[in-house]
């Protein structure tokens, strides 16, 4: 588990292909301080598992699933990622619950300048705005986020200085495509909600 908090932006020193996935090695800053032979980083809010460590330098694989279905699969040397690790018991929880698991890829489709702040629309599958309301979270490149404006496939946020300085978000521009993970509870409560139309549906009418 993470908390969408972003720990250091690094940068990516190399991709080797390793079919049918790739190695990916990161100069990790301080989130090397410490790290172990499999602990979980989440690089731009997917989690990997550190294989091999190198001073600062930390190497992960990914899988050919992850490539295609993450920017992961887009990252060449000298990529910008944003860094966090793993969320040990008794840490405090400043962002909110993220799994790492990545549910889509969205595209940036607009950028509403308001400087030193800045309101950036998403767009995204249908399907994931359902999980999605004003006010709640979303994590966008492993970034933990407050939406702003909810719509039928897209959705904005807006970025404090802070953000747009210290994370990839910053220097995204018009068509690029980032991570997104919805609100773990959001997931539940409409799964929760099927079930119960399900069984209300499948019900015998009373005799």
């Amino acid at each position: 588990m993470f908390t969408g908090l972003v720990e250091h932006l690094a940068t990516v020193a190399q991709v080797l292909p390793q079919p049918p996935g790739k190695r990916i090695e990161v100069d990790a800053g301080p989130v090397a301080e410490g790290a172990q032979i499999g602990d979980s980083v989440a690089i731009n809010g997917c989690c990997l598992t550190v294989i091999e460590i190198d001073g600062e330098r930390l190497a992960f694989e990914a899988g050919e699933e992850t490539l295609s279905r993450t920017v992961l699969g887009g990252l060449v040397a000298g990529s910008l990622v944003n860094l966090e690790r793993a969320l040990r018991a008794g840490d405090r929880l400043g962002g909110h619950y993220v799994s790492g698991h990545v549910d889509a890829l969205g595209q940036l489709i607009l950028r509403e300048e308001d400087p030193p702040w800045a309101k950036l629309w998403f767009g995204v599958p249908p399907e994931l705005t359902r999980q999605m309301a004003s006010k709640g979270s979303v994590t966008v490149d492993g970034v933990s986020l407050t939406l702003v404006d909810v719509q039928g496939d897209r959705f904005s946020v807006a970025l404090i200085p802070h953000t747009l300085q210290a994370t990839t978000l910053g220097s995204r521009a018009i068509g690029d495509r980032v991570n997104i993970e919805t609100d773990l509870l959001a997931k539940y409560v409409q799964r929760q909600l099927e079930t119960e139309d399900r069984w209300s549906t499948d019900k015998p009418p009373a005799t």
